[in-house]
């Protein structure tokens, strides 16, 4: 009988939603060995297991982020820190700190920001380009919302893109005018125009980037990530980074690689390449392609069927392609093999993209089996529900949208519209598999506030939004595990805690399903990741001290 190398007790341990809870848990190698009562599973004791004892607290399957941005993620910790939970509640703070980091700068030198909110600025709007120039007339400066679709700039940044008052809006995009005047604020593909002006990061900073991400992911009890739009910031540079990460031990997380499709992407270019769906390489694995339908709720720039309620009366969103052009590339990265994980957050999005993914359908390629994801989907209707649930087509939505933006959703789109945004009641009641996720760093990566919204459909403000569409915490566990682990054609090596499958385990300091929601909200932490068997993060440094 093989012997265990780690055995976890002294508390529950939960092994999946079909599963439930089990007493103890051991690990032989990578894998999980055995789960169930805790006499049977410590008759696997042997003379080198390590214990380690729960003491009241619980474990639960390593947690995985199914949509979100590692590689940015990283490259965002170098850049000023803009949120409102940062202490940013007005134009002038947000100034402020972008005049602190100008003075770190030579001139010419280009500064970067991101996650203002303006509707939690004191003001209630964006900050502006002449605000910009008066605090760096010698720098470019570039400050995305944090919704990541629409960004500020100011006089240098627009020279550098060449952007002037003649300019006309591209495709998809918007560079606002007031007046005849630019006022420095761009939306969806205009911000591509600063983008492409930027210097971009080596790829030794790349790298180091995804190490440093890919650790924070780990000390928060995630072990698997989805990272959405690979090649949107620095091009092919980005695949070369990750695959030398993985092939250097230097990718912590378990990722699943989404390619960016955007025609100014690196389609053509990586699957020449033989990036394709399927590839493996250490911890990383390919299989998705990203396209834009439209943009934010939260900017009023996602694409909506009514017009918003905030704004312009007629203002219904944007949409980033025509239909023609959203079915083509559709069709094209369907019949090349890839699974389809298309950005559509409005209705109307949500039906230019649905529409083509059932006209990409064919009797010799059909869409059923292929698990197509669209991100966000946070506007449907009951139709598009239900043809989704149809073709087994997922949703991959960010609950915690809810709880940051929730109060944001009520204004822009009014009550009844937003208490009907990401229905995962409804979306699991059909048998689809919404898988949680953060969008970071569009949102924090913290997952008790994912949870805690989940269970509660609360805003940080305490709103409760469409409490019909709450879930048990064993749900939001689910949610948060094995239905991103299926998104990701992964749920028979991780998501439960069953024999055979990859011990990544995350031990919380709390029992998240034994007590109330505020306390996972506030409180909660990750006391121990496991990735394949091995302690990569102790925070009380437990496995140390762990018995032998």
């Amino acid at each position: 009988m093989q012997q265990a190398d780690i055995i976890i007790s002294g508390g529950r341990i939960f092994s999946g939603l079909a599963e439930g809870f089990v007493d103890a848990l051991a690990i032989g190698g990578d894998r999980v060995l055995a789960a169930g009562p805790a006499d049977e599973v410590m008759s696997l004791r042997g003379d080198g297991t390590r214990l380690i004892d729960l003491d009241g607290r619980v474990a639960i399957p390593g947690l995985n982020d199914a949509h979100m941005h590692l590689l940015l993620l990283g490259l965002g910790m170098k850049e000023v820190n803009l949120r409102a939970e940062q202490g940013v509640r007005s134009i002038d703070e947000l100034l402020r700190r972008i005049a602190d980091d100008v003075k770190t700068k030579n001139p010419g030198q280009w500064v970067v920001g991101a996650g203002y909110d303006h509707n939690e600025l004191a003001e209630r709007r964006h900050p502006t380009a002449d605000e910009l120039d008066r605090i760096a007339p010698d720098n470019p400066i570039y400050i995305k919302r944090t919704c990541g679709h629409i960004a500020v700039v100011n006089a240098q940044a627009m020279r550098a893109a060449g952007i002037g008052h003649n300019t006309p809006n591209p495709d998809g995009g918007l560079i606002e005018r007031r007046d005849n005047r630019l006022t420095g604020l761009l939306a969806e593909s205009a911000m591509r125009l600063v983008v492409a002006a930027m210097p971009k990061p080596s790829k030794a900073e790349l790298v180091t980037a995804i190490e440093h991400a890919g650790q924070y992911m780990l000390a928060q009890g995630f072990t698997s990530v989805m990272d959405a739009a690979v090649g949107m910031a620095a091009g092919m540079d980005e695949i070369e980074a990750y695959e030398e990460a993985a092939r250097s031990n230097r990718l912590p997380v378990r990722t699943w690689v989404c390619i960016y499709g955007n025609p100014d992407g690196i389609a053509d270019v990586a699957h020449a390449a033989g990036h394709r769906f399927g590839r493996e390489v250490g911890r990383l694995r390919y299989g998705a392609m990203k396209v834009f339908a439209d943009g934010s709720a939260g900017g009023l720039t996602a694409a909506m069927s009514e017009p918003y309620s905030a704004g312009e009366s007629d203002n219904r969103g944007l949409f980033c392609f025509s239909e023609e052009e959203m079915h083509r590339l559709l069709a094209r990265y369907h019949d090349l093999g890839y699974q389809l994980a298309i950005h559509a957050i409005g209705d109307a999005a949500i039906e230019q993209v649905l529409s083509g993914m059932e006209k990409a359908a064919s009797a010799e390629k059909p869409i059923q089996g292929r698990r197509h994801r669209i991100e966000h989907c946070g506007f449907l209707s009951d139709d598009q529900l239900a043809r989704m649930a149809a073709a087994g087509i997922d949703p991959v939505p960010q609950p915690i949208f809810i709880y940051e933006f929730g109060d944001l959703y009520i204004h822009n789109l009014g009550q009844d519209r937003a208490e009907a945004s990401y229905p995962m009641r409804r979306w699991l009641d059909a048998g689809l598999h919404p898988a949680a996720s953060s969008d970071a760093p569009v949102s924090a990566t913290d997952p008790f506030k994912n949870l805690f919204t989940m269970v509660t459909r609360k805003s940080k403000r305490g709103t409760v939004i469409g409490e019909r569409e709450r879930l048990t915490m064993e749900e939001a566990v689910h949610a948060y595990t094995y239905c991103g682990a299926f998104t990701q054609f992964a749920e028979g090596q991780v998501g439960r805690l069953v024999p055979g499958q990859a011990a990544d385990i995350a031990i919380l300091s709390h029992d998240i399903f034994a007590v109330e929601p505020e306390v996972v909200e506030t409180q909660a932490r990750c006391d121990m990741t496991i990735l394949g068997g091995e302690i990569v993060f102790d925070r009380l440094g437990q496995f140390a001290n762990a018995a032998a």
